[in-house]
């Protein structure tokens, strides 16, 4: 019979600790050369090593448990993210951007506190085939592939084929990168507005051997401006105003092939006359050979209110495995931006937007090794 997560932390507490497991390190770092056409502050072409993702965002990380007796370890999780092109730290700057966190697990699931995903990303992650490459949906949304919350306390458990999940976060973003996606100057844990940069999100998601599906929503305050030069992210200029995004998705695994597809519907309070979009996209990966990999996603950006702000973009990549760890690839991202739409095809940088209307192609070829 199992035990409730609370009877197993209170019998651990009584019970010596029986085994702290090795910590173990581990990391990608991706990198390669991309060209980008029609970039309005280049009045041109761009040549350059991105800095931000190629295939996948480099990453170096340190994880570990520790079993606590009674069905119960302790855990943890520290990763930082960073340019290969110049070793700088990504996130805004700090030293474990992308995950920071300690926690408490059982059969009845985990329970961490710190710098984690929301559920948005765990709801996305089988379904969005391309995920936080180059040329995936994060061109669309900037949000999807910076999908974490600082100050937050998280719980995911699994139960036969249910996954569930829930964060709420005390102040969402401590770090002004701009503000941009990276950092977006939002720390909360005010005693005057308790409400200012609060995040929460829920999931539930259902897999089996050959096919999975994922509901989810993601929601985040935001906070006033304390002088007139502020820089509010998102046009999130109150507590007030929020911004949500619901997700659903789904994938099947069909002979050799991988099939997905999902939408995600927007609510941003901060934007009035964009407020309401559907992100919807489909997507597909094929082995050609036990060594040889080919994926695409199609993604269209629609505003309820306007239709003269919607994008469309297209990604194709081919990923040939050299061995265990190591892969070299190539991938092609095309966007169709609407005469008021600007988006960048590529999430490799800043500056390489386009000018409003303009279409962008894309392309890199680049080396990721895994260890």
């Amino acid at each position: 019979m199992k035990r409730s997560f609370f009877v197993s932390l209170v019998a651990a507490l009584l019970t010596p600790t029986l085994r702290a497991e090795t910590p173990s390190l581990y990391g990608v770092v991706d990198t390669g050369i991309e060209f980008v056409n029609h970039v309005a502050s280049a009045g041109g072409g761009v040549t350059r090593m991105p800095t931000n993702t190629g295939l996948t965002p480099s990453r170096l990380g340190i994880r570990g448990n520790e079993e606590l007796g009674s069905s119960l370890e302790a855990l943890y999780n520290l990763e930082m993210g960073f340019g290969p092109d110049t070793g700088s730290s990504a996130q805004g700057g700090r030293l474990f951007g992308r995950q920071s966190f300690v926690g408490l697990g059982s059969e009845w699931g985990t329970i961490t506190v710190g710098r984690q995903w929301t559920m948005l990303f765990w709801a996305l992650l089988d379904a969005d085939i391309v995920g936080p490459a180059i040329y995936g949906t994060g061109s669309l949304d900037s949000y999807l592939p910076n999908a974490r919350v600082d100050n937050s306390v998280a719980y995911q458990g699994k139960f036969r084929q249910y996954t569930v999940g829930a964060t709420y976060s005390l102040g969402r973003d401590t770090v002004n990168a701009g503000p941009s996606p990276a950092g977006t100057n939002c720390p909360g844990e005010s005693g005057v507005d308790p409400q200012a940069c609060r995040e929460w999100s829920l999931m539930v998601k259902y897999d089996t051997p050959t096919w999975g599906a994922a509901l989810a929503y993601d929601t985040m305050n935001g906070r006033t401006p304390v002088a007139a030069f502020d820089m509010v992210f998102a046009g999130l200029t109150a507590s007030s105003k929020s911004d949500t995004r619901l997700v659903i998705d789904a994938y099947a695994r069909i002979d050799r092939w991988k099939v997905s597809g999902g939408i995600i519907h927007r609510h941003n309070d901060g934007n009035a006359t964009h407020a309401e979009s559907d992100l919807c996209f489909v997507a597909a990966s094929y082995p050609v050979s036990s060594a040889l990999t080919i994926e695409g996603t199609l993604a269209s950006l629609n505003f309820q209110q306007t239709n003269n702000a919607n994008a469309r973009l297209l990604t194709v990549r081919m990923i040939k495995e050299l061995s265990k760890g190591t892969r070299i690839y190539a991938q092609l991202g095309i966007i169709q931006n609407e005469s008021q739409s600007g988006l960048s095809v590529s999430g490799g940088g800043p500056t390489s937007a386009p000018s409003l209307s303009d279409s962008q192609v894309g392309t890199m070829i680049g080396i990721s090794q895994l260890f």
